[in-house]
């Protein structure tokens, strides 16, 4: 019997959960710990890949940057993972078609595009451009031909909202699904009413990107499923609240000289051990190598 694909476990959780919540992890150990919190799916998100790297998120990353970060994240929770791929990183149907190759290849189950112009900007940022339907169309035919297996999840995002009507950004995304999209993620939504018109012009798994400080109200996974959302995205939750942590703890021992004072906020070292599972594999080494001594990690 073969196991499922990452695509068809993705399936498989938005099936199991209404909506499916979906945190980000900016790191192989935020995803462990995601999936210990008892999360069905995990994000990778290009913003929080671009900030990790110390750059804006105004296209600065690349495919490379990407794809390596999603292959550490899928390999070690091993939940299914939706990918942010920006616009495609490339301008034509060639870029796009290695892109989700790649991605594939990278272990993820899903990945999405946007229909913003190549020099894309942060959803909930102004003046986004976008591209015109027929053009984001053929970024979908191009993604959809080229997975590898049809399980793989290609989600078209639309940034509509912000530079048309909200009737004008429905009748884009049901030409998205039309054209081979999975799935569509509604971006900078500022209404549970927006949602379900989505959720009715489309006929497609919905996506709402519950991001803080954006445009997008933070609505509780019970007042999303009751407009008929599938996916509750919370993309950068977790890498803002340890930014603000690891702030706090270089203020303070700049301050202090010692980090005494911050010392109940952090992850223990046994903590830590136990989430990598440290201790079992140095009982591995002690029993293939005789107890050869390992040293102590600082």
């Amino acid at each position: 019997m073969h196991s499922p694909t990452p695509g068809q476990k993705f399936r498989d959780a938005l099936s199991a959960e209404k909506p499916l919540l979906i945190p980000g992890a900016v790191n192989a150990l935020c995803a462990m710990m995601a999936k210990r919190a008892g999360f069905r799916a995990l994000y990778l998100s290009g913003g929080g890949v671009a900030a990790c790297m110390g750059m804006p998120d105004l296209a600065a990353t690349d495919l490379r940057d990407v794809t390596i970060d999603a292959a550490r994240v899928a390999a070690a929770a091993d939940l299914p993972l939706l990918v942010d791929a920006d616009t495609g990183f490339g301008p034509s149907w060639l870029n796009i078609a290695r892109t989700t190759r790649e991605i594939h290849r990278a272990g993820a189950a899903a990945m999405h595009l946007e229909d913003q112009q190549a020099a894309k900007r942060c959803g909930h940022r102004p003046n986004k451009n976008l591209v015109s339907a027929k053009e984001m169309c053929d970024r979908i035919r191009a993604a959809a031909d080229a997975r590898p297996d049809s399980s793989f999840c290609i989600m078209a995002r639309t940034d509509a909202l912000a530079n048309e009507s909200r009737q004008q950004a429905v009748e884009r995304a049901a030409q998205y699904v039309e054209a081979g999209a999975d799935m569509i993620f509604a971006e900078a939504a500022e209404s549970l009413e927006d949602y379900r018109a989505f959720k009715e012009g489309c006929g497609a798994p919905i996506l709402a990107n519950i991001t803080e400080f954006g445009r997008t109200p933070m609505f509780s996974a019970e007042e999303l499923g009751g407009a008929g959302v599938d996916m509750l995205l919370l993309p950068l939750s977790a890498f803002r609240a340890m930014n603000r942590a690891a702030e706090n703890v270089y203020q303070t021992i700049r301050a202090e000289g010692t980090q005494k004072a911050v010392v109940g906020e952090m992850q223990t070292r046994d903590e830590l051990y136990d989430l990598l599972g440290y201790r079992a594999v140095e009982e591995k080494m002690d029993a293939l190598f005789g107890g050869a001594e390992t040293g102590e990690s600082s």
